[in-house]
């Protein structure tokens, strides 16, 4: 059910590319996210570098399912007080900026052999609904350039932006209408406000292609998650799973951190048969 088709974002597991590509292939997994390549964020890289990073995944027998990019984490208008969160390295940057980052988005993705590029909603306002048609807007014309690239943009839901909960992510989904914006669907973050399984599912169940796992929502055990890995077999979702595990033990590092998190995933998954 999940072994085939789960992977890590790398630098979840060590800022070291090789370290991280090393440690992957040992733990037999399938498939990697890039979002940071020793220390320096996916989108900042040039196209040698990008070269490099395709040949070190590929010579290990992996691939990359997505490019875990920064993409729209920014203000919609930075004379309005928002929220922040981690850009991984990235600056501060207008609407426009990260527009005009689409074709290059595009260009690191077809080179590392993926469609799938994670953006988010833009830094989360006072009062997000009132900003919704603008959201729409901006995503719709990112949406546009991604069906003519043939690219798929994965919208995922991030409580520091205005698409933090299900219910948000799925309804900008929905307005902007495109084959090219999809649900990345974290039910982790999800489940830190609002419960993930069955309120958040209900709003996605139709809109996911992509899936992350974080430690603490595995390590919460039988609900939710076997109920929500059992909900998207049964809804057909055919789609990959990526741990995003964002933690570290005491005294430990971010390998520890993601090893402990597939262990216990394997642990649990064993013992609910659903491998």
């Amino acid at each position: 059910m999940i072994w085939n088709r789960l992977g890590v974002i790398t630098d979840e597991v060590s800022p070291s590319l090789v370290e991280a590509l090393n440690w992957v292939s040992d733990q037999g997994l399938k498939h990697v996210e890039i979002r940071m390549v020793d220390g320096v964020n996916i989108l900042h890289l040039n196209d040698q570098q990008i070269e490099r990073v395709r040949d070190e995944v590929a010579s290990r027998g992996l691939y990359v399912s997505a490019v875990s990019s920064p993409l729209f984490k920014c203000a919609l208008d930075s004379n309005r007080p928002v929220a922040s969160g981690d850009k991984f390295g990235n600056p501060d940057e207008t609407v426009e900026t990260h527009m005009d980052w689409l074709p290059r988005a595009f260009h690191i993705a077809r080179t590392l052999g993926t469609k799938r590029i994670r953006i988010f909603s833009f830094w989360r306002e006072d009062e997000p609904e009132r900003y919704t048609a603008e959201i729409v807007g901006h995503l719709s014309l990112a949406a546009a350039e991604a069906e003519r690239e043939d690219m798929l943009l994965l919208l995922e839901n991030e409580h520091s932006c205005n698409g933090g909960y299900a219910s948000e992510v799925a309804r900008i989904v929905r307005e902007v209408n495109s084959p090219a914006l999809r649900v990345l669907w974290d039910p982790g973050n999800e489940e830190r406000w609002s419960p993930s399984y069955p309120d958040g599912y209900e709003h996605v169940r139709d809109l996911i292609d992509h899936f992350h796992l974080k430690y603490w929502y595995v390590a919460k055990g039988q609900d939710p998650l076997l109920h929500q890995l059992t909900a998207l077999n049964r809804d057909g979702y055919s789609g990959l799973y990526t741990i995003e595990t964002h933690y570290v033990p005491d005294g430990g590092t971010r390998m520890d951190g993601t090893h402990l998190t597939l262990m216990k995933l394997k642990e649990q998954i064993e013992k609910w048969q659903l491998t």
